[in-house]
């Protein structure tokens, strides 16, 4: 369990450097990072960067940070988002019964498989019964994760700013001292 919450904290440290580097508003910044971790939560497999980048454009969010963003979805996160997202899906669509076993991978293979082919009706009989239900449970859970990490990114880039002004004007300060101004 220890390695799992280094993980995560190291994850959480490697992303806010690259955050603090990029250019842009806090707002911005913390916006496409926003989109990127809610896009996370699609069953879209293979289509996250393209779409956190295009969230993050219609809402003015910075694009690279979108991209950083997806990285909550990784194999690591991947199976509890899907099992999490397509349980909340039959739990609001009514479908408890039908919560058994499910081969994602299988699932995935079929998906891609039906979509080259443009093979829709096997995409409809395999893919779709445990497609819908994600799609249907992903939208709590876009709407939870991008506000909770848009504030948490907001919050850490604004504190982060006042604390450089804060040396700054202090480096300024002592500089006059030295200067006698």
């Amino acid at each position: 369990m220890e390695s799992i919450k280094n993980y995560f904290s190291k994850l959480f440290k490697k992303m806010l450097i690259q955050l603090k580097r990029l250019q842009g508003t806090p707002y911005s910044i913390a916006a496409g990072f926003a989109c990127g971790v809610a896009i996370s939560f699609t069953p879209f497999i293979g289509f996250h960067l393209i779409l956190a980048a295009i969230t993050a454009w219609i809402i003015r969010g910075n694009i690279v940070s979108s991209a950083i963003g997806t990285l909550i979805g990784n194999p690591w996160t991947f199976p509890f988002i899907w099992i999490a997202v397509l349980s909340t899906g039959r739990f609001l669509l009514g479908n408890i019964a039908t919560a058994d076993h499910v081969n994602f991978v299988k699932i995935f293979e079929s998906a891609s498989k039906a979509l080259l082919t443009l093979n829709f009706k096997n995409f409809g009989r395999d893919v779709w019964p445990i497609v819908f239900p994600m799609l249907i449970g992903c939208i709590p859970y876009y709407i939870i994760s991008w506000f909770l990490s848009f504030k948490l990114i907001k919050i850490t880039l604004d504190r982060l700013a006042t604390r450089r002004a804060h040396r700054l004007n202090k480096k300024e300060k002592e500089d006059d001292c030295r200067t006698g101004e």
